[in-house]
């Protein structure tokens, strides 16, 4: 039976949360070039949302490439020019002021994906019923986890767990980090700011998208879900659905 090309089906939430006045966050889903992104901005006082809204908005701009490799490296440049650009805009406010925001951007093209991040802002990948994390926190929460000094089971009560240790508009020199691989037919992938996993954890969020009947339903429901445990921080996702399914076969979450 022939397989269809792969096709992708994105929605996206973005709230302000219950606590916060401003909604620093910003969300991005150009799904025909397949690109998305989710900016979590950093710094108050409407800083944060001229990081993260810099990022979006130099998102945006970019053209189809010929090539998966030219399309990353392309995404790469304009982060790293928004970088700079923060870094320059910073040192000409008062001392101390910070105009930063974290980023995880995905990428699709010829089959394959790349995940690119700085900072909490995570990227999932849902693939047979199995919900993986596919960026690892660049937090003191999660450095601590990995020398052993913290517990993963007690990071969530940790007194300091929105600390990040890396972000866009912060040093100079900005490491992004990344994950490839191939993409499957029916892969699902979350893109989020901490906002979400804040409050509700990775069982919660396999449940949600290994139960909904619809991309749209899982949206809702997670939004939902954020809002009932309090949401504390503005909170902001993208769903995005891989259909290269055989001519016969339904999909699920459609």
């Amino acid at each position: 039976m022939k397989r269809r090309d792969l096709a992708f089906v994105a929605v996206e939430r973005t709230h302000v949360g219950r606590v916060r006045k401003l909604n620093e966050d910003r969300v991005l889903s150009r799904t025909a070039l397949g690109l998305w992104a989710v900016a979590d901005g950093m710094g108050g006082h409407q800083r944060g949302d001229l990081a993260s809204g810099m990022i979006v908005d130099a998102l945006v701009a970019i053209d189809p490439m010929d090539s998966g490799f030219a399309f990353l490296d392309n995404v790469q440049d304009v982060i790293q020019r928004v970088n700079r650009t923060l870094v320059a805009h910073a040192r000409l406010s008062a001392p101390g002021t910070v105009i930063g925001s974290t980023v995880v951007v995905l990428l699709a093209f010829g089959g394959h994906y790349a995940c690119l991040w700085a900072g909490d802002s995570r990227g999932y990948l849902l693939r047979g019923g199995r919900l993986d994390q596919i960026t690892r926190d660049h937090s003191m929460v999660q450095e601590l986890i990995d020398s052993g000094a913290l517990n993963r089971a007690d990071a969530p009560a940790f007194g300091r767990s929105n600390v990040i240790t890396r972000a866009v508009g912060v040093q100079e020199s900005l490491a992004l980090d990344l994950h490839s691989g191939p993409i499957e037919g029916d892969d699902i992938f979350l893109l989020c700011s901490d906002g979400l996993t804040g409050m509700i954890d990775d069982h919660g969020i396999a449940d949600v998208l290994t139960t909904s009947q619809s991309l749209d339903e899982a949206a809702d429901r997670l939004l939902e879900l954020t809002l009932a445990h309090g949401a504390k921080d503005n909170v902001s996702f993208v769903l995005i659905r891989a259909d290269a399914a055989q001519d016969d076969t339904l999909q699920r979450l459609r």
